[in-house]
Order: structure tokens, then C-alpha cells, then sequence
């Protein structure tokens, strides 16, 4: 299964009972979203809104189509704002 990793400190956090790695099935990315916000209500859109995402060491703007291999690992790191 693809193991999810909080970068600590981050905002999703809070929605994940302060956990920072889990393991969730999913073959891509928009599932995984998906199983997330069914666990943790909340983390879904906290993801879309505000996260940017790595798997398996490459950073995506839009990874929604992203497929996972079972043992991928997704990071989600807050967004940084610029101007």
C-alpha cells in the first residue's frame, strides 16, 4: 500500500488526529484523496486547497491522474505562498 507522510507541523494534522504517516490503498492519487476524507473528514479539501504533493519523490501541480504503486510514498507539504 502507498504510505502517506504529513510534513510535520502542517495544517492537516489537526484533521488526522495528529498522526503524520498512514498507510492507505489506492491505485492514484484522486482516490487516495478521496479515502483520506473519509477517514479523516476534512483532510480532503484541506489537501486540494492548501497541500502540495510528492510521490515518490517528484513534486506535481496536478496529480490527481498521478497512478501510485504500492509502495509509493506521497508527501503532503503546505503550499508556499509567493507574490
Amino acid at each position: 500500500m502507498p504510505t502517506v507522510v504529513l510534513s510535520s507541523g502542517s495544517a492537516g494534522q489537526q484533521f488526522a488526529g495528529g498522526q503524520t504517516e498512514f498507510e492507505v490503498e489506492a491505485t492514484t492519487f484522486r482516490r487516495l484523496v478521496l479515502e483520506l476524507e473519509r477517514r479523516f473528514p476534512g483532510l480532503g479539501k484541506q489537501i486540494e486547497e492548501s497541500m502540495a504533493i510528492a510521490i515518490d519523490g517528484e513534486i506535481f501541480q496536478d496529480a490527481y491522474a498521478a497512478e501510485l504503486k504500492p509502495g509509493s510514498e506521497i508527501y503532503l507539504i503546505p503550499k508556499i505562498g509567493g507574490g
